[in-house]
């Protein structure tokens, strides 16, 4: 019988990760996060105010079984007081940016 991999912990100091990656200019963004932020009319510079300026969405985290790694939830609002929600993952490359949405009240 194969072992389970062991679940990977997650980051510590999430902000000074996310920080550091923005300052270092070590963050990507997925085809998919780019199609999300045309169709959504969000655009880059709101998508990084917010990730150096949110709070981390704890009950939106999730760990992804298949990429053995967890997707953080950050969420705020762009300078414009639009609410807006960020799901990131971290890789040896730095930070990858997967998807945007809208928060919708409801």
């Amino acid at each position: 019988m194969k072992d389970r991999a062991k679940r990977p912990s997650q980051a510590d100091e999430l902000f000074p990760k996310i920080r550091d990656c923005l300052d270092k200019g070590l963050y990507r963004q997925s085809k998919h996060a780019i199609e999300r932020e045309s169709e959504r009319e969000i655009d880059l510079p709101d998508v990084l105010y917010v990730l150096k300026n949110g709070y981390h969405e704890k009950q939106k985290t999730s760990f992804d079984e298949a990429f053995q790694t967890w997707k953080y939830s950050v969420r705020g609002k762009t300078l414009d007081e639009i609410d807006i929600r960020i799901i990131i993952v971290f890789d040896d490359a730095g930070m990858m940016i997967i998807t945007v949405m809208h928060v919708v009240k409801g």
